[in-house]
């Protein structure tokens, strides 16, 4: 359950947050894939926790899964 990754359009123009918080999932993943720990994150934004980064990471992850279209060939 990804019960922190929150929506407010009154909080960043409503995309992915954390709690409600001005920490988009985005910027998580993005300092993630810089090669960041999240004992790095949680240290540079002590708003957030462990649990935070990990759900961050699962819903990007949901996001990727892989999905097929089919469409008609002509």
């Amino acid at each position: 359950m990804l019960d922190r990754v929150t929506f407010n359009k009154d909080v960043m123009g409503g995309q992915a947050c954390i709690r409600h918080m001005r920490i988009p999932v985005a910027t998580i993943v993005k300092l993630i894939a810089s090669g960041k720990t999240a004992t790095d994150i949680v240290s540079e934004y002590p708003d957030l926790e462990a649990e935070d980064v990990h759900q961050a990471l699962l819903y990007a992850a949901h996001l990727t899964e892989d999905k097929t279209i089919e469409t008609a060939i002509h």
